[in-house]
């Protein structure tokens, strides 16, 4: 167990002028209050403080919150009390202990409620003194390091809280060294088994590659010598929970990671990041869209590094992180860095080390904490607290620079109508960094975006499915069930007008009124709706407003007879189109091979032949179709740009939609392009990748070629949007792929 004197020398190495007094004091005091408390392993319990005390002395932390590491278990299980702290080491810091006191006495009626409340207890604490954070973090470290001697019956629910809670905490904060380690030991006994096989897989591949690594490091030394750069050069390995979670999110195999191991370029100062830049960009290839400059626009947690991918030496893919000393320090120990020395303050008011408030991870977290703890039941709370402070989460701006904060895989639609309701109902496309992308392109840090709107959208029902936030899966609920009724409104106006004109009656929604009650209906549009739908029969309206009037007319008694009236109907008034999975003749079915389904359309008598644009169109688009004179109707995804050459010709524009059966075996086409490092087996391992996810590949060329890269543009046969969008992704992990994007989709 570390001595006093011990203490104080941790902290006299980076703070000369150390209050020893004070460090002495706490620590004596402690020490007595524990007396003869034992921990689960039977050692002293004195013991934990006084490691949590030497975790933060790693942080260079100042002795006031030394001193609070010493005595944060005092008031919760000694004799000690709130006022005999204040009188012995002052209120500020007595405030602090209080702040790590959990919750004792409450009549909580479960477990999660009093988890929740100490939470609330300890973010507003936060969000008055960070020193709080880095006491409690240092605190759940210590215990997580020592978890085996805790009972096992609780090993479980202190790990999840770990990985569910204090891990995205330090994470937010910037801390990225005590995130990793709080992650990697909760995943220990979480997940013991694969824990386990990851920790023996990374094992053996750094085994097998330990000379590749140093092979790298030198390389680059000698690159940053050539251009008199001083720079230290050190490989890193993915950490195990890392590796397991984008192998489970990413549906990849361990073969699959590209990005394992990393190497880190520290240098001098800021000119060197963007000296050193150079110097790697114009000796080896970059490879496309892995460039990322936190620098010039650092992460809301005030991480700064550039990060590129190069094609290496031996023509493997590295990845590099470039920083300075400073901005590795931060990257490592987040606001705790940000403890600063100032000698005025010092001589002023005997002050020394300051955490300042002005971090933007501080400042970030402080505003989220006040608006979580306003009005929220605990249990809400608990929940609302892991979903939106604590997942992670990207940052992209309006082209008027405002911030929006979203969670990570968000995408335009989550955007829109995160700057407004309306914003997000009448978006029909998106920009993203001035180039027109799929309103299902998944957002990146910094990230420019622009809506593009229009007045006449609707919301598709099928954007709940692509959406990830609850504002925007809500919004677009009352949206389409609004548009529906609107649709069916208008319908059953056009059926009501032509009814009371065959009646020799006037028809007027205001007419309607009176008879509400006998309809069984709340309002006008609710009747309109309803005879729109066809729950409601135009006749019987008719009688309603005119009970002496007789239908003379002869009514369809068949099922045919009734559809071929509806379908009348429905032609006239301008039914929306709906299309079916699959042709219904055996020459439409031959068509279909080659242009995608050629369908009947509902409500129209005989069959159009139906066709896909070049670029394809798969069940989850929205999607428009194109009246072609004589040869009948080609279907856009509504974010293509082929659409503008009829702009001008609205004459020709129908709208459509899936109408598939559940149990329909239909692919559908769309094409994609793929960058690929231009290497022996690159298009094998594409192809394995697409008929791993049971795609087909319709046609496939080489667009471009470069020395090191080809550009591939294939045309695929998926089921759906997601079926798509999940084969991408794994492309995209392919260590043969550089890139890989949808054309127009």
């Amino acid at each position: 167990m570390m001595r006093q004197y011990e203490l104080v020398e941790r902290v006299q190495r980076y703070k000369p002028d150390v209050n020893e007094g004070l460090l002495n004091k706490a620590y004596v005091y402690a020490m007595q209050k524990h007396g003869h408390q034992r921990r689960a392993s039977g050692d002293p319990y004195f013991s934990h403080p006084l490691e949590v005390a030497a975790i933060l002395t790693d942080m260079h932390l100042d002795e006031a919150t030394i001193a609070v590491a010493l005595l944060h278990d005092t008031i919760e299980d000694t004799s000690a009390t709130r006022d005999e702290i204040d009188e012995l080491f002052g209120p500020d810091i007595g405030k602090l202990v209080e702040g790590l006191t959990k919750l004792k006495k409450l009549d909580l009626v479960s477990k999660k409620a009093e988890q929740a409340e100490n939470l609330r207890k300890l973010l507003l604490a936060i969000s008055e003194d960070v020193r709080v954070l880095l006491v409690k973090l240092a605190d759940r470290l210590h215990n997580m390091r020592t978890l085996h001697h805790v009972p096992e019956g609780k090993r479980l629910r202190i790990a999840e809280e770990t990985m569910d809670i204090y891990a995205p905490l330090a994470g937010r904060m910037g801390m990225q060294g005590m995130r990793e380690e709080l992650e990697e030991l909760a995943f220990r006994y979480i997940n013991p088994e694969a824990y386990r096989t990851v920790t023996e897989r990374l094992k053996d591949l750094f085994e097998r590659n330990k000379g590749v690594l140093v092979d790298i490091e030198k390389s680059l030394s000698q690159l940053f010598e050539k251009y008199a750069i001083k720079a230290t050069v050190t490989s890193r390995q993915k950490k195990p929970w890392s590796v397991f979670r984008k192998m489970e999110t990413k549906a990849l195999s361990f073969e699959q990671l590209s990005d394992i191991f990393g190497f880190r370029v520290i240098v001098d100062s800021l000119e060197d990041c963007y000296r050193a830049l150079g110097a790697i960009h114009t000796t080896w290839s970059m490879v496309p869209g892995r460039f990322k400059d936190y620098i010039s626009t650092p992460k809301q947690n005030d991480y700064r590094s550039i990060h590129t991918t190069i094609v290496g030496p031996s023509r493997q893919r590295i990845e590099l992180q470039i920083r300075t000393r400073e901005m590795n320090t931060v990257a490592e120990y987040g606001v705790a860095a940000h403890s600063i020395y100032k000698d005025s303050v010092a001589k002023l008011n005997g002050a020394g080390h300051q955490i300042s408030k002005d971090t933007n991870a501080y400042g970030w977290l402080r505003r989220t904490i006040e608006q979580l703890a306003e009005g929220d039941s605990p249990e809400d709370f608990l929940e609302n607290t892991k979903l939106e402070l604590f997942q992670d989460q990207v940052f992209c701006f309006t082209p008027k620079g405002m911030l929006i904060a979203l969670p990570r895989g968000a995408t335009p639609i989550d955007f829109a109508y995160a700057v407004h309701t309306d914003v997000g109902d009448t978006c029909v496309g998106a920009k993203v960094n001035g180039r027109v992308m799929p309103l299902m392109t998944e957002l990146k840090n910094g990230d420019e975006v622009e809506i593009i709107r229009s007045k006449a959208q609707v919301p598709p029902a099928a954007w709940e499915a692509i959406v990830v936030t609850g504002k925007a899966r809500a919004a677009i609920r009352r949206a389409t069930k609004n548009a529906i009724r609107k649709q069916y409104s208008g319908l059953g106006t056009r059926i009501l007008e032509r009814a009371f004109e065959r009646a020799e009656k006037k028809f007027s929604k205001e007419s309607l009124k009176p008879v509400l009650h006998r309809l069984a209906r709340k309002d006008i549009e609710d009747v309109l709706a309803a005879v729109g739908r066809g729950e409601l029969s135009s006749n019987d309206v008719v009688r309603a407003v005119f009970p002496d009037y007789k239908e003379e007319r002869a009514t369809p008694t068949t099922p045919k007879q009734r559809e071929e009236g509806w379908s009348k109907i429905r032609n006239a008034a301008g039914m929306l189109f709906q299309i079916p999975g699959r042709g219904s003749t055996p020459a439409q079915r031959k068509e279909s091979k080659r242009w995608g389904p050629a369908v009947p359309i509902r409500g129209v008598s005989g069959d159009l032949p139906v066709k896909f644009a070049p670029e394809g169109a798969v069940p989850g688009d929205r999607i428009v179709g194109i009246m072609q004179p004589g040869s009948g109707i080609t279907i856009y995804p509504i974010q293509s740009p082929s659409l503008m050459a009829f702009d001008d010709q609205p004459e020709r524009w129908i709208d459509v939609r899936w109408d598939l059966d559940e149990d329909s075996k239909e692919r559908f086409p769309a094409r994609i392009t793929v960058t690929a490092i231009n290497a022996p087996g690159s298009l094998a391992d594409i192809a394995q990748v697409v008929a791993a996810n049971d795609a087909n590949i319709h046609s496939l060329s080489m667009v471009r070629t470069a020395p090191d890269f080809t550009e591939m543009l294939i045309d695929l046969e998926v089921w759906d949007l997601k079926h798509l969008n999940r084969l991408i992704s794994q492309l995209k992990e392919n260590s043969s792929v550089s890139d890989a994007r949808r054309v127009n989709g």
